[in-house]
């Protein structure tokens, strides 16, 4: 089983989510815990992978070698990508 790590940048981006969203975002990071590789894609050209939740994704770094998932970034589709 893997642990999750929530950055601050996360946390801070979830706390502006309504209720509802927040909760469905919740229920996909504890459901990574058990097989991460069910709900992600790889980012192309990155070493990181996204979760989707409706309109929202959810950027990862998996860390196989010590079973740690990173949570660094949750947002809106349209402005996720924008880097």
């Amino acid at each position: 089983m893997y642990e999750i790590i929530i950055s601050s940048k996360a946390k801070d981006q979830l706390k502006k989510v309504d209720n509802i969203t927040r909760n469905r975002i919740s229920a996909i990071i504890e459901r990574l815990k058990i097989r991460p590789y069910s709900y992600v894609k790889r980012l192309v050209g990155t070493p990181y992978f996204r979760a989707r939740v409706g309109n929202y994704r959810i950027i990862l770094n998996i860390q196989n070698d010590k079973l740690i998932i990173i949570v660094i970034e949750i947002g809106l589709r349209k402005n996720i990508y924008k880097k």
